[in-house]
């Protein structure tokens, strides 16, 4: 399958127009493909060792929750792209404090970029980080080049320690409901447990320092439907009618995908998304790819910020305590249904709006903007979810299966949904647009 890199090609394209194939062996590394234009022009290098550290990014964030996962992945990929950018002066740097040696190589600054930045934030993956950075090293020849690669991955990923090291992550905070008024969210079963312990959990990560947006509140969702309103009623018939666990309306594959994205963390099938599309597009354009995972990561976690500060502000109830009480909701389209049970786990913080909307239309209006919306061909697979394969040819198709996922798992109304995938759209276009802009206004993103 795409998503296994150790098998597959990479095509870089040079600048004369032709191209030249590299088979990626297990370092994905020495890929580079020499060759000048008309204009003797720099040679553009492969992207693979990009891609093959933003999969052992993936392999170490391991199973952290989400939140923490995006904000993991987008200083992973900040610190690569700057490291690579301070080499080639394509686009505008994040910093714009790392001075790269004449002639260093991109490769060895996107190696040594990722593994510093890992290793500062999951030390215990220290052992497992430098076998892989050894093994990518060790393919590329010794040298000034690499010497001076290593030089600017190691000084851009400590640019990125240094600016994400008090930026709000590391507090964690909780919230007790002050009201049991309707549409005030309660805990839910699910949230008797520690960490939770009745409380709604990630308060405090609306105040995490976004990537690219200027504040939290910059895309704050417009003001849910009213309890009284149609939307609402129909959004809670929906619902009660698919979401319950004993519902017989939900076809298997609503089920599957529900299955599939409770398993499957956004910071995972994102970025095996990317993967794929990037060698899918097969230009292998080391400074793109680098941009493009660090828009579509700094994107993701800019949602997930910004969500916390919507959900916090608006503090809607979930499903199962809407569909216990709709006998309050003043609604005479609603019912009460106390005996109703989501089909996956409802996560211990308020509904309105969907996390997962919000990281889906944050990623696809980046990767629509990098590679279009349409014929495709992305397979998703997750160890958490066995034999489950979702395939797709269109990325409007991913984000419409997470919004059935939340909706058909019965932990999210529609309505909240619509509301994540609109404001993570914005944040992933606003970010696409003004930050790490091509130095070139005439040259492709």
């Amino acid at each position: 399958m795409k998503q296994q890199l150790t098998h597959v090609v990479v095509n870089a394209l040079r600048l004369d127009g032709t191209r030249c194939s590299s088979a990626l062996g297990v370092a994905l590394v020495g890929a580079s493909c020499i060759g000048f234009g008309a204009s003797s022009a720099a040679a553009v290098t492969s992207d693979a060792v990009v891609l093959h550290w933003n999969e052992i990014a993936v392999e170490a964030a391991g199973d952290i929750p989400p939140f923490p996962g995006t904000r993991a992945m987008a200083a992973v990929q900040v610190a690569v792209f700057e490291a690579v950018d301070a080499i080639t002066h394509r686009y505008q740097p994040y910093f714009g404090t790392i001075a790269a040696p004449a002639g260093a190589s991109e490769e060895a600054a996107a190696i040594v970029a990722a593994h510093d930045a890992l290793a500062w934030l999951f030390p215990a993956q220290q052992s497992f980080l430098d076998q892989k950075q050894a093994e990518s090293l060790a393919a590329l020849p010794d040298g000034a080049a690499k010497a001076g690669g290593v030089e600017a991955g190691r000084a851009a990923a400590a640019a990125v320690a240094a600016d994400r090291v008090n930026d709000g992550a590391q507090s964690p905070m909780f919230y007790t409901p002050v009201s049991v008024a309707p549409y005030e969210w309660q805990p839910t079963p699910s949230c008797a447990n520690p960490p939770a312990s009745g409380r709604g959990t990630f308060l405090h990560w609306q105040f995490v320092k976004p990537f690219g947006v200027e504040s939290s509140a910059q895309f704050r969702a417009e003001a849910p439907p009213a309890l009284t309103s149609d939307r609402y009623a129909k959004n809670l018939n929906e619902v009660q009618a698919i979401g319950d666990q004993g519902s017989v309306l939900r076809p298997p594959d609503r089920a599957d995908v529900a299955n599939f994205y409770a398993a499957q963390p956004p910071h995972r099938g994102w970025n095996l998304v990317t993967r794929q599309l990037a060698v899918e597009d097969g230009t292998g354009d080391i400074s793109r790819t680098a941009r493009t995972l660090a828009i579509l990561n700094m994107s993701l976690s800019d949602a997930h910020i910004t969500v916390f500060e919507s959900k916090y502000h608006y503090t809607t109830w979930r499903p199962e305590t809407a569909s216990a009480r709709a006998d309050e909701d003043g609604n005479a389209r609603t019912a009460p249904n106390a005996s109703f049970r989501p089909f996956v786990t409802t996560p211990c913080f308020p509904s309105y709006p969907s996390a997962h909307g919000a990281g889906g239309g944050a990623a696809r209006a980046v990767l629509e903007r990098a590679y279009g919306r349409k014929h495709h061909d992305i397979t998703l697979t997750e160890a958490k979810a066995p034999g489950i394969v979702l395939s797709y040819s269109d990325l409007r198709t991913i984000t419409d299966d997470v919004s059935d996922a939340r909706v058909y798992g019965g932990i999210h109304f529609r309505y909240d949904q619509d509301a994540g995938e609109r404001m993570g759209t914005e944040i992933g276009r606003f970010n696409d647009r003004h930050r790490l802009v091509p130095l070139d206004v005439r040259a492709d993103y």
